[in-house]
């Protein structure tokens, strides 16, 4: 499967483009906090697509008090029987705030369509609901983006693979996750049905083809740079103040406090150790 997979690109060129984006994603977040825009961005697309890896990338220099994930749990039997976007509703930004979205109001379309977790009438009741709720939020001023994030069957089994293999990682797989392996075509019909009625002129859905996930990443965030009006914004000019001379103030002695043990320093110490006896090793 390995001889299969796309070339990916350069590491250093994509650290390099990475952070040059990075650095504009924080202007970015300025022009929104000073304007008062708010920005939704909609992570969507198969399990193991690259979607926590490129909302990871966005959010590593923004503030978590102005740009937050969303990622909800299943809903409670009392949501159940809310109206289905209620929930989502209370998790959209105020003024000043960016709301990423790792899967959303997409979820009735895709999962809960393939899997059964929803009725066909509640299907057909969202794809007729979620081009109206989307028009409201774009009408009231709300900034909405929408990723679909596209892996081949091939790169998803691959990644579903690794993650198996790896204890680190082994929480990011679930039993609906695999199943989806032997629904692929049923998944894909979904994603298209779905994309019929939801990829409207006022919200569009942009593919970010993500076999190659720095490849994808980097698209993803360029993409969202250049969709949004932002502009730099003159931040006011910070001083360090002298700090003021001392008034007597005595620490508390370090004995009557609870420290946290020096574990570092154990691990430095055995890692010295471990190095003299190789290098003793290597002179017999």
């Amino acid at each position: 499967m390995a001889k299969n997979r796309i070339p990916r690109l350069d590491r250093k060129i994509y650290e390099a483009e990475l952070l040059r984006l990075q650095g504009e994603l924080v202007q970015m977040q300025e022009w929104v906090r000073e304007t008062g825009q708010r920005v939704v961005i909609v992570f969507e697309g198969r399990d193991a697509a690259g979607k926590g890896g490129a909302i990871k990338r966005v959010t590593e220099y923004l503030s978590p008090r102005q740009a937050q994930i969303v990622a909800l749990p299943t809903p409670t039997e009392r949501q159940k029987t809310q109206w289905y976007f209620q929930r989502y509703v209370e998790h959209l930004p105020a003024a000043g705030e960016i709301r990423l979205f790792d899967r959303s109001w997409y979820n009735r379309a895709g999962v809960e369509r393939v899997m059964g977790y929803c009725t066909p009438e509640e299907h057909r009741r969202f794809l007729q609901q979620c081009p109206i709720f989307e028009r409201m939020l774009i009408d009231d001023g709300v900034l909405l983006r929408k990723y679909w994030f596209s892996v081949s069957d091939a790169e998803q089994e691959r990644r579903f693979r690794s993650r198996l293999e790896d204890p680190m990682r082994r929480w990011k797989l679930s039993g609906t996750d695999l199943e989806s392996l032997t629904r692929w075509e049923d998944y894909s019909r979904a994603k298209d049905e779905m994309f019929v009625h939801t990829d409207i002129p006022e919200a569009r859905w942009n593919v970010v083809e993500s076999d190659d996930k720095r490849s994808a990443r980097i698209n993803m965030i360029a993409h969202l740079l250049s969709s949004l009006p932002w502009h730099q914004v003159d931040l006011p000019e910070l001083q360090m103040p002298d700090r003021p001379a001392s008034t007597g103030y005595q620490r508390t002695d370090r004995s009557l406090q609870l420290q946290v043990p020096d574990h570092a320093a154990e691990v430095a110490h055995a890692q010295g150790q471990k190095l003299v006896r190789r290098s003793r090793e290597d002179m017999d």
